[in-house]
């Protein structure tokens, strides 16, 4: 079906609303507009205006389309099919939705990709040098990976968090809620390093412009609390030292943590309180990532699990 297909003059203003009223993007619009399109054209090989379908209609579509689309696919076209027909109820006096009812596609959930630990060693490996700029970058990413933090809790990290004696941080999560997490003796060598003389002391001003700046741990060369971004993007210079950035994302060192502490045996809740997670269905994804985990465990517990085991 070309983009460029000719749809009902309903399609047409939908579109133009979602352009000019809701701001959606070209590339967006480009998308509705094929997925109308091939309703449009579903309902003509059906001799059906669109003021002429229904619940069952839209469900015939529906499977029509997962029968050859993955759920994610099918997901978009019905979010684009269900927009028109509202849009006709609100704007073009239509009396009913027929999308009012119909089930969106179960788009199954992602598994987290995890660096291997071998990738890990060679990231943590990628900033060399005894600098100001390559301690910090260095204790950034060693803490990401002890402590498997968000990259919006490290950047928020102040130097009352931090208890180097304790090898403990206190983290901010979403919702504000605080929580502890233990930091590994090499993120602690890191970040003692970079607390030391030659790191972020160094950087420290004579005055802090704001007292932000001089509570955190993590600062720029310019004396200013790193943002989000700004960690990221240590995170991603390490990557392309390394030859790793196709496999980087904002979550991977956070991901990576969950995965290898499943792997050497955590108990999940504990993984689950490391992460601060709300629900314990959030951390169990993360058990998806490795059925060698899963059949080790159950090869060394269960009874029969083994030939000649009595």
């Amino acid at each position: 079906m070309s983009p460029q297909a000719v749809l009902s003059r309903d399609a047409e203003e939908f579109l133009s609303y979602l352009a000019v009223e809701r701001g959606r993007a070209p590339a967006s619009i480009s998308a509705y507009r094929r997925d109308l399109a091939a309703y449009e054209q579903f309902l003509s090989d059906h001799d059906l205006a669109l003021s002429q379908a229904d619940a069952a209609v839209v469900e015939s579509y529906v499977a029509l389309l997962s029968a050859s689309k993955r759920p994610s696919s099918t997901a978009r076209a019905l979010a684009a099919v269900r927009g028109l027909h509202r849009f006709c109820v609100d704007e073009r006096g239509a009396s009913l939705d027929p999308t009012d009812g119909v089930a969106t596609p179960r788009i199954p959930q992602a598994i987290p990709k995890a660096l291997s630990e071998e990738q890990v060693e060679l990231l943590l490996s990628a900033v060399i040098g005894d600098d100001p700029r390559a301690l910090r970058d260095r204790a950034i990413l060693e803490t990401l990976y002890a402590t498997g933090m968000r990259i919006s809790e490290l950047a928020g990290l102040r130097l009352g968090d931090l208890d180097m004696t304790k090898a403990m941080a206190l983290a901010y999560g979403k919702g504000s809620k605080e929580r502890l997490v233990p930091i590994g003796r090499q993120a602690v060598r890191a970040l003692e390093a970079w607390l030391g003389p030659g790191g972020r002391p160094a950087l420290a001003p004579e005055r802090w412009a704001r007292r932000a700046d001089a509570e955190a741990v993590f600062i720029s060369t310019r004396a200013k609390k790193m943002s989000r971004q700004a960690v990221w993007q240590v995170v991603r210079k390490a990557a392309l030292k390394v030859k790793l950035e196709d496999l980087v994302s904002p979550h991977v060192l956070r991901h990576s943590c969950a995965t290898h502490l499943l792997e050497h045996g955590a108990d999940i809740r504990v993984v689950q309180e490391l992460l601060g997670h709300a629900t314990i269905t959030t951390t169990q994804v993360y058990t998806k990532v490795s059925p060698e985990l899963l059949r080790r465990v159950y090869e060394g517990a269960h009874p029969r699990a083994l030939v000649g085991r009595r």
